[in-house]
């Protein structure tokens, strides 16, 4: 399925733009965007459990992964948690304890 054409739309040319665009921008709704990282939604997800180290856009984050949704991890440290949006996951590093 295409974003651009939902409910397997195939677009309807109107002079230079497609039909659905003209449509769209005459009825002024909000358009909702999600982005899914598949890749760090599966690394998060294989860590469930485990202590890491997740580098944000606005800092590190320690703890213990709770869950994973494709748009966001829940750390918990001690008394803490954090609820950070996938797509703000610069790197995320296992702590191993030996």
């Amino acid at each position: 399925m295409n974003p651009m054409y939902p409910n397997n739309m195939s677009p309807q040319m109107n002079g230079n733009q497609p039909l659905q665009a003209v449509q769209s921008m005459q009825s002024h709704q909000p358009m909702q965007v999600t982005v899914v990282e598949p890749y760090v939604y599966a690394a998060v997800r294989s860590l469930i459990g485990k202590r890491v180290v997740m580098d944000t856009t606005r800092g590190p984050v320690n703890g213990i992964v709770m869950d994973a949704k494709p748009d966001h991890v829940v750390i918990q440290e001690r008394d803490s948690t954090f609820f950070v949006r996938i797509c703000e996951v610069v790197w995320i590093m296992p702590e191993n304890f030996k």
